[in-house]
């Protein structure tokens, strides 16, 4: 049977209706936002002053708590910055009296939990979460990673390599540096609000301080508990009260935070960073606090001006100008003192004061020029209904009652803030833009290189500094006294090892090396590497990663580095690492004696210690029977985590100079890689045009 005739009479219908043209966007009709409702929340102190918050929510069989206690990092001393941070951290992860950290991991891991825990600016936290079925074991590793933390060492040491590691890091990227730096001017880089951590103040942290700093805040009268899931509000108390109420610990109630006492000096700061194409900046002043008066109108007026895709910044910087790819302002109000009022983005480096003062002219005209009714109805919309997601789900609806409760802040802050916020006027924005606002105190961070900025930021009218981006270098251990006994012993020492690896001439004689190897780590991590050095100075490093390829090259003062992200001139940090290389290289070094800026000197039985002016130093110890170097320690520059020490074995020669073919890293009693030499050659006519060419 033909079917044909049948199917056309189906299809021709749909196709008619699916050519139908959409309709507009504009008529598109969307429900009004469901209201807040705050849920019923149970609350009780228990004897020893710890404060209780329980929320029944039986959408989900989880059981989830946060306990927040007042402290935070603006009471870490002076010449410790980074203390509550690291208690912070540590609380968890150095375990309880019962259980090392690892083994905790091992324990929530198995059932699908967490505990962890933290200091932040303000305020402390421990939090946990769990299957329902499992609340009463996790909710006994909450209670004794609070009330009985052990603050082992190897944890904190780890806490503090990693805090040093990022000190190392902070100036590589551009928009950091920015932020940090605008946050630390505005506020006062002499006051807990504009501290940063620096390897002095980390290196005076000891066990004792973080186990006091620890004593002081966390007892239960500093202490408000929220758990909200699936229980029954009465038996959650009961198990609350039997965990914590026999914890009588107390101490004087905690003074205030520090006061925001800041007088910033307008200007420019210029922060030279010279291995970027583009400029970061970050510009504005001290804000206030939520509960202002006026920060619901502070909150709109930011928004008009950078806080969407229509704010008059976006449209006219980016989408009109083309200088800038994202731009934002906004007023930042923190819940107990003064947040920042902040414009930030990015240009082009000749773009950068063109820019600057595109953005100034905007905050004047916002100043002066009343807001229109369709751009204060937008911005009272996005404010309203973003804040919205604050309060989308019970769980968070309890974290912000928690949060209000912990500042001080009445249950219905939300309520007045949504009034008030509604009731914003054009008079209101341009009155508060007036009086709150003033382009002529700004505070200006631009992070870029000066020299690709086209017009200089003098232009602009205001005072220019630059900022001094310097990171202090940890302190190194005291070397041993040198004396004209030490020099001599260090040289026959020295050609003692020389003799061992071919003699002098045979090392001299080597003008330029190949060397290629592969790199593992014991995490599993696997490079191909293949290293070029010519002598004095010139060094190119090419490795091959899981994830691309990456190759750098120095000729002793500058150079380049080609990753999977693209081509640019080699960050000073990576510059100093690779003058140090050149500084160790086998050859210079054995002849070190041969070098007038360099000191070679015993330092114990078959040690040598060889430094330059340049602050390079390496101590290698012989192994008494070949006389060959066993072992190499030293620190690298800029790096925090400790002295790096290799451990040379399979020595071979080549061309009658022996070097080893196998070399164990290790850091604080811990492998780092393993490096194995699969070729080397030496003396191939090497120029540095050869090795400088990019790939």
């Amino acid at each position: 049977m033909n079917r044909l005739p049948i199917l056309l009479l189906v299809t021709l219908p749909l196709a008619a209706q699916q050519a139908a043209p959409p309709a507009s966007w504009k008529a598109l009709k969307f429900p009004a936002l469901k209201e807040i409702q705050i849920p019923k929340i149970e609350e009780t102190t228990l004897p020893n002053g710890m404060k209780i918050y329980l929320l029944e929510n039986h959408e989900l069989p989880l059981v989830r708590g946060t306990a927040l206690i007042r402290t935070g990092n603006l009471f870490d001393p002076a010449d410790k910055v980074g203390l509550a941070s690291i208690t912070g951290e540590v609380i968890r992860s150095g375990g309880t009296a019962s259980k090392t950290g690892d083994q905790l991991d091992e324990q929530l891991e198995n059932i699908a939990a967490s505990v962890e825990s933290s200091i932040e600016e303000s305020y402390g936290r421990v939090a946990f979460s769990t299957l329902k079925e499992r609340t009463d074991e996790v909710l006994g590793v909450f209670h004794d990673v609070i009330t009985a933390p052990a603050f082992r060492q190897d944890k904190i040491d780890l806490s503090k390599s990693q805090i040093a590691s990022g000190i190392q890091r902070r100036n590589d990227d551009a928009h950091g540096i920015a932020q940090r730096e605008f946050t630390d001017l505005v506020y006062g880089k002499n006051t807990p609000y504009g501290w940063q951590i620096e390897y002095a103040t980390l290196d005076n942290i000891k066990r004792d301080d973080i186990v006091n700093f620890y004593k002081r805040y966390y007892f239960p009268g500093n202490i408000i508990l929220a758990v909200q899931g699936d229980f029954s509000a009465a038996e959650m108390k009961a198990k609350l009260e039997a965990l914590f109420g026999t914890w009588n610990y107390q101490q004087p109630p905690v003074p205030p935070f520090p006061k925001v006492d800041s007088q910033p000096k307008p200007g420019i700061y210029v922060a030279t960073k010279t291995d970027v194409t583009q400029s970061n900046f970050a510009m504005g002043q001290l804000g206030g606090e939520q509960s202002d008066k006026d920060y619901p109108a502070l909150d709109v007026m930011g928004d008009i001006l950078g806080g969407s895709f229509e704010s008059r910044l976006f449209v006219k910087v980016r989408t009109k100008l083309g200088y800038a790819y994202e731009i934002r302002a906004g007023w930042d109000a923190d819940f107990d003192h003064p947040g920042l009022f902040q414009i930030s983005g990015s240009t082009k480096s000749p773009s950068t004061a063109a820019t600057l003062k595109a953005v100034e002219e905007e905050v004047r005209r916002i100043r002066t020029e009343p807001v229109t009714a369709a751009e204060l109805e937008t911005a009272k919309q996005t404010v309203l209904n973003g804040f919205i997601f604050n309060f989308d789900t019970r769980a968070k609806t309890l974290n912000r009652l928690l949060t209000y409760r912990y500042y001080g802040y009445p249950d219905d802050f939300i309520f007045q803030y949504q009034k008030a916020v509604a009731n914003v006027t054009t008079a209101d924005i341009l009155r508060v833009a007036k009086q709150y606002i003033d382009p002529d105190k700004f505070v200006i961070v631009a992070a870029g290189n000066p020299k690709d900025f086209g017009t200089p930021l003098s232009s602009l009218g205001l005072p220019v500094s630059d900022i001094d981006l310097t990171i202090p270098e940890p302190k190194k251990p005291a070397a041993a006294a040198v004396s004209p006994a030490t020099i001599a012993q260090g040289r026959a020492l020295l050609a003692k090892a020389r003799d061992a690896m071919g003699g002098a001439e045979k090392i001299a004689a080597v003008k330029d090396i190949t060397q290629s190897g592969a790199v593992q780590t014991p995490n599993g991590l696997k490079v191909t590497q293949t290293e070029q050095w010519i002598a004095p100075r010139y060094f190119r490093q090419d490795d091959v990663l899981p994830f691309g390829k990456i190759a750098t090259y120095s000729d002793g003062t500058m150079g380049w580095e080609v990753t999977p992200q693209g081509a640019g001139p080699l960050p000073p940090a990576e510059a100093q690492q690779i003058g140090f290389e050149s500084f160790r290289m086998w050859f210079p070094l054995m002849l070190s004696e041969r070098d007038p800026d360099r000191v070679v000197s015993a330092e114990g039985d078959g040690k040598i210690r060889i430094s330059d002016k340049s602050g390079h130093d390496v101590l290698l110890t012989l192994d008494a029977k070949t006389g060959l170097p066993a072992s190499e320690t030293y620190s690298r520059p800029g790096d925090p985590q400790g002295p790096l020490e290799e451990v040379y074995s399979d020595w071979r020669e080549t061309n009658g100079v022996k070097l080893p073919w196998k070399v164990a890293m290790m850091q604080a009693g811990h492998p780092v890689a393993e490096i194995t030499v699969t070729d080397v050659k030496f003396n191939q006519g090497l120029t540095p045009e050869q090795i400088s060419k990019k790939p």
